[in-house]
């Protein structure tokens, strides 16, 4: 009869047990992380005896977790790549929508441009100068809020920086408590913690690409993409946030031992935000400054070839400020340097790094290119379109970087304020001598270089003979002498001149200052041909063109963006489908289950009922 009654209890037991976790699955249907629980049950051993042997019931021997560490692990992958790929998402759309709420910069540019040809139409109407020097006040004004919003991202990126890894922290604390509960619980880990720590392990992954290693007491240790431990046992290994050693309003990431490892980070919401500002953000305002400074250099360089309504050379219109130059924090010497636009058209898109080794200086963009450098008489260095000076006594290992043009849309400023400033008329004429006898004649004077003093000075061409020529400035000294040939350029003063067809022996003509400035027009339509002008990228690009490169590279990375996003939720759902195919509850199995356990309980009290029956009829007989 105890046979029989322990059987029945053993089953009553591995019922229970059995019906409390199916309650226990069905409670947890639609809790984060949770896994499916099976009851393992086994046969009990039977101690052999005579010529035959009878079961001895049923054994719970674990209650265990449905669980695949292969489809747990493909799930925190693509958690990691779809969390990136949704802030990548929010900061481009972001970025698109400060494109176009900023105003409208094509249009800007295609209406200060066409200023210059209202002005040339109308030489000797002031509105028109007035109306131009408006449209470009309107233009400067979208270039600033462009460049702020631009700006405003940054911080926010930044800002989101420290949040994130902050976020990582606590979730790398709370994985090392959850760690030492499970050490703590030796061969019985209840399951709550394991789904617990797979839980925040899910959660880490969403904030960084993440690697986890399980150990054989059933704790993990967990590695960032750049190799740093950020978990191992009861342990964490906090990242840190710090200034950028050149730039104090950036973030970087460091690890525990505060070695900068932004450069090294991938996945997750932080890995997107630190390649979104290294990749595309960082690109887009030094693209934006460039075009500013393009702008800016142009304008002012082509002002400066003509003349303006008080009969002028004239003066800058524009203003932008100087590349900036960003010494290290780590810096042990006393040296200085500055940097200045030297061509324009040399600019990039890039920073630079310009380093001292102790005896020499040299120069790569902060992915780590290498730049040529060239020493000039003065002391200075030409490298880049830009003329760097040095001043100070550098040590060896000191470092400076430079942005050319990060802050040139931001600082982009109209400096006239004088309609009549507006240099429209050429600054130079050309005429020739009433007893000239040859072909030859000049039709017009280029200003090859507007800062030459004598510029506006008076000179004489001559041809003393056919094949020769001489110029000489008011006094009669002679500036330049040579040999001629038909289509030859003959220069002096800051100016050139091609003379065509053939000068007579003797013939002149005499260069200087355009009397005819309240009329001429000329320096207004090269002003207006600007818009088309190659100034930009070695002079393959006008500044139209680079700002529509620049609208197109933007709407490209919110339309790689959507479509990564897509791909990346989609990879999840399939990741997170896979594994819950396994580790998921279902109701409707569920639901069989307990019905089966119940009736297995139910079974096995009526074998405790039968024993217990047939040793009350045992026990009535031996009393009769």
């Amino acid at each position: 009869m105890s046979n029989l009654l322990s059987i029945g209890a053993s089953g009553l037991n591995a019922a229970q047990v059995a019906l409390t976790t199916v309650g226990n699955n069905i409670s947890n249907v639609n809790t984060t992380g949770y896994s499916r629980q099976t009851v393992l049950q086994t046969e009990a051993i039977t101690t052999g005896g005579g010529n035959y042997t009878t079961g001895s019931g049923v054994n719970v021997q674990a209650v265990q977790r449905a669980y695949s560490d292969f489809l747990t692990s493909a799930l925190w992958t693509a958690n990691s790549s779809m969390q990136g790929a949704t802030t990548t998402n929010s900061l481009a759309t972001t970025l698109n929508g400060a494109l176009s709420a900023s105003g409208n910069l094509q249009g800007a540019l295609d209406t200060f441009y066409g200023a210059f040809s209202t002005v040339a139409n109308t030489p000797g109407v002031a509105s028109s100068r007035q109306s131009l020097l408006g449209n470009a006040g309107q233009m400067v004004s979208v270039f600033n809020t462009l460049g702020q919003q631009f700006a405003a991202q940054q911080s926010q990126v930044n800002a989101q920086i420290k949040t994130t890894v902050n976020s990582i922290n606590n979730v790398s604390s709370n994985l090392a408590d959850v760690n030492a509960k499970i050490h703590a619980a030796g061969n019985n880990v209840p399951n709550d913690l394991l789904d617990q720590r797979d839980n925040l392990v899910q959660t880490l992954s969403g904030y960084l690409g993440v690697s986890a290693f399980t150990q054989t007491d059933g704790t993990i240790s967990v590695y960032a993409s750049s190799g740093q431990a950020l978990v191992s046992g009861n342990q964490s290994y906090a990242l840190q946030t710090g200034n950028n050693q050149y730039d104090a309003s950036r973030t970087e990431v460091l690890d525990s031992t505060g070695t900068v490892v932004s450069s090294k980070l991938s996945g997750g919401t932080l890995g997107a935000l630190l390649n979104y500002r290294s990749n595309v953000l960082d690109g887009v305002q030094n693209q934006l400054g460039q075009a500013a400074v393009a702008l800016s250099t142009s304008v002012n360089t082509q002002q400066s070839k003509g003349l303006d309504l008080n009969g002028k050379q004239g003066g800058a219109m524009f203003s932008v400020p100087s590349p900036a130059v960003l010494p290290s924090n780590l810096n042990k010497g006393t040296g200085s340097v500055s940097a200045s636009i030297s061509n324009a058209s040399q600019l990039t898109g890039s920073d630079y790094v310009l380093s001292y080794n102790g005896s020499a200086w040299s120069m790569a963009t902060t992915s780590g290119q290498n730049v040529a450098m060239t020493a000039n008489p003065d002391g200075t260095y030409s490298a880049a379109g830009m003329t760097l000076s040095l001043s100070g006594a550098a040590q060896a290992g000191d470092t400076f970087q430079i942005q050319p043009t990060r802050q040139a849309s931001t600082g982009l400023t109209l400096t006239m304020t004088d309609p009549s400033g507006i240099a429209a008329a050429a600054a130079l004429n050309a005429k020739a001598a009433t007893t000239n006898t040859g072909t030859g004649s000049i039709g017009s004077v280029t200003v090859t270089d507007p800062t030459n003093a004598a510029l506006l000075n008076g000179a004489t061409v001559s041809f003393p003979t056919g094949t020769s020529y001489q110029v000489t400035d008011s006094s009669g000294n002679v500036l330049s002498s040579g040999s001629y040939a038909p289509g030859q350029t003959i220069s002096a003063n800051g100016w050139s001149v091609t003379p065509s067809g053939t000068p007579g022996a003797n013939d002149k003509f005499t260069v200087g200052a355009n009397t005819n400035g309240l009329n001429d027009t000329s320096n207004a339509l090269a002003l207006a041909g600007l818009a088309n002008a190659k100034v930009l990228n070695g002079g393959t690009q006008s500044i139209i063109d680079a700002y529509g490169t620049l609208t197109t590279s933007i709407g490209t990375v919110g339309s790689q963006a959507t479509t990564n996003l897509t791909t990346q939720t989609s990879l999840y759902n399939q990741a997170m489908s896979a594994q819950q195919s396994v580790s998921g509850v279902n109701l409707d199995e569920e639901a069989a289950n307990m019905v089966k356990y119940q009736q297995a309980y139910q079974a096995s009290a009526q074998v405790i009922s039968t024993a217990q029956s047939i040793f009350s009829s045992l026990i009535s007989a031996i009393q009769a």
